[in-house]
């Protein structure tokens, strides 16, 4: 199936973002190069998961800018396209007033063919017509990762990926960190996974609020 084949390019300029009177994120910088694959380590708490919210569009920064192939989001409408263009792989999925079924979150990648051969592939074939809130935390992150492949064959350039193996066990880590890793796409994931980390290209950490590139 198509996949990108060079990725995006990202570029963060003194991003700062607040939680209320609570400073999460402290200026920022940071450039990724179109294909990178970049993990974003740290403490729980240390602003890991602000950053990528601010780069998909989902956390509206107190100040900087994140320009994604050269365009910043300015308005609610490039917020927007922003999300629907990048892949995204949350740390909790909220269940919604309605049950969601595995299928129709598939069908949300945009390739629906695609996201459901990964879906088999990675063991959750069968779990098509099941509520997205019955499943285990670990088939919770093949659907969304076997998503994630369905809006990189559609065309995303972006992975932006929250703790996407936390729920697996070693074996099924190490099969979910290969396939994110080869999707030809740019991606910045955030982990605790020390396997995962290492088969990136760079390593960054976090540590309140501010950034560091781990040599």
């Amino acid at each position: 199936m198509p996949m990108a084949t060079s990725g995006a390019a990202v570029r963060i300029e003194a991003l700062t973002c607040d939680h209320g009177p609570v400073r999460a994120v402290h200026g920022v910088d940071l450039d990724i190069g179109p294909g990178a694959r970049v993990a974003l380590t740290g403490t729980n708490g240390s602003g890991k998961s602000t950053l990528l919210r601010a780069v998909i569009g989902l956390h509206r920064p107190s100040g900087g800018t994140v320009a994604v192939d050269g365009h910043v989001a300015r308005t609610g409408r490039d917020l927007n396209r922003r999300r629907r263009t990048c892949a995204w792989i949350p740390q909790r999925q909220a269940a919604g007033a309605f049950p969601l079924l595995v299928r129709e979150l598939l069908d949300t990648g945009g390739d629906p063919a695609a996201a459901r051969t990964a879906a088999a592939d990675l063991g959750i074939g069968d779990l098509l017509s099941r509520p997205v809130s019955t499943l285990s935390g670990g088939q919770l992150q093949r659907a969304h990762l076997a998503r994630v492949i369905g809006r990189v064959a559609a065309g995303a350039a972006l992975v932006l990926a929250d703790e996407p193996t936390a729920a697996l066990d070693f074996g099924a880590r190490r099969e979910a960190a290969a396939r994110l890793l080869g999707l030809g796409a740019t991606v910045l994931v955030v982990t605790h996974d020390p396997e995962l980390a290492a088969a990136c290209d760079r390593r960054l950490e976090m540590a309140a609020g501010h950034l560091r590139e781990v040599v």
